[in-house]
């Protein structure tokens, strides 16, 4: 039987507070155990990109986010017939008190130099291709 195509459409976004942004790592029970990201996760049907990412970060860090602008979008393939499609976009916190959902075990704040010793190469790797540390907003981290 030949498997079918599936496309997964998931926000993230990287939460901008005090000149630091948000990491966080996913839970070692969880797929990926263990990788740090950004919060966010998939669209429920129906659902904007911008209320589904603050949903996804109320429930993952209890933090309630502005969501500003997209940063940028990419695309992977977790196996052979299912591709995961990201739109990443830029918020604020008003604070950094976070409390974490069992999704993930740990979270930092950080700047691009300390986000290089957390962040897995292909989110590194978008950083470089789409210049973030290059745009405003970033530019006096």
């Amino acid at each position: 039987m030949k498997e079918e195509n599936q496309i997964v459409m998931a926000v993230k976004g990287i939460i901008l507070h005090e000149g630091k942004f948000l990491i966080v790592q996913r839970s070692p029970h969880d797929s990926g155990g263990g990788t740090w990201e950004f919060p966010g996760g998939k669209l429920d049907f129906g659902e904007q990109l911008e209320s589904a990412l603050a949903r996804e970060i109320e429930e993952e860090t209890g933090l309630s986010a502005s969501v500003k602008r997209i940063l940028y979008a990419t695309s992977f393939f977790t196996h052979a017939h299912r591709q995961v499609v990201i739109n990443t976009y830029l918020c604020t916190a008003d604070r950094n008190d976070v409390t974490l959902s069992f999704e993930h075990s740990d979270h930092k704040w950080v700047d691009f130099a300390d986000a290089q010793n957390y962040l897995p190469e292909n989110i590194k790797h978008d950083f470089e291709r789409y210049q973030v540390a290059n745009m405003p907003e970033f530019l006096h981290m």
